[in-house]
């Protein structure tokens, strides 16, 4: 688990802009959301081309916030990091310039539909009523990534939780586009993984200052009516 560290002058800017840390003191579960973010086996299991060890780690805490939401009439979702030919049609840039060719081909074995990668994590509690969403980019709100935001208008979701990996990309920007789009953002303190404590607190920090109410586990549930579950505490 990662050891969380939000900076001082984090700490400080916060007050100055707001004068609390956090800004949710009670969610409305049936307006929120969980939005589980690309904790697939691609992200997850040993070996595989994209694996963060940290994420196995968080997988606790993130089936007791889902069962928490869904006990209190919320809506769990899966996102799914998703490379199909529209994937590297609409954004060939990121294909061309950021990854070797050898890294490229191996992303697309394993997030390509059907393969074993780009199959949510056994060992997360997936219901039957929860939903599943391709995601074609980073964040799952930007245009052409998936359809995600009209899912949740459909259904009056007006505050998503984010949890998954990575800290500092796909969740990152899964969450900055959510509240630039007027959601209430709760970014899990201990429901996210980096690759290193250094890339995971400075998007802590960031998503403190300006886009995120940051919260533990513990402290999600609590705000969902109570602990139904043990997570696993931050270190």
């Amino acid at each position: 688990m990662h050891k969380i560290e939000i900076p001082a002058f984090a700490l400080e800017r916060i007050e100055e802009r707001r004068g609390r840390f956090h800004q949710f003191d009670a969610l409305d579960p049936r307006r929120t959301a969980h939005i589980v973010v690309d904790l697939q086996n691609g992200f997850m299991a040993p070996g595989q081309v994209g694996e963060v060890p940290t994420a196995r780690e968080i997988v606790p805490n993130v089936n007791a916030i889902s069962r928490a939401l869904r006990a209190a009439g919320g809506l769990v979702v899966y996102i799914q990091n998703t490379i199909d030919a529209t994937t590297l049609a609409d954004w060939s840039n990121n294909f061309a310039y950021f990854s070797t060719p050898e890294r490229r081909a191996r992303m697309e074995a394993a997030f390509t539909p059907g393969s074993i990668g780009h199959a949510i994590w056994d060992g997360l509690e997936v219901l039957p009523q929860d939903l599943k969403v391709l995601k074609r980019r980073f964040g799952a709100f930007v245009p052409g990534s998936s359809d995600l935001h009209e899912i949740l208008q459909a259904r009056g979701i007006d505050t998503v939780i984010i949890t998954g990996t990575v800290t500092n990309v796909c969740c990152e920007s899964t969450a900055r586009d959510a509240m630039m789009m007027n959601y209430k953002v709760v970014f899990v303190a201990d429901g996210n993984a980096a690759f290193t404590d250094a890339e995971h607190n400075a998007t802590l920090s960031s998503m403190a200052i300006l886009f995120a109410d940051v919260m533990t586990t513990d402290e999600v549930v609590g705000r969902l009516g109570g602990a139904v579950a043990p997570s696993r505490a931050a270190e």
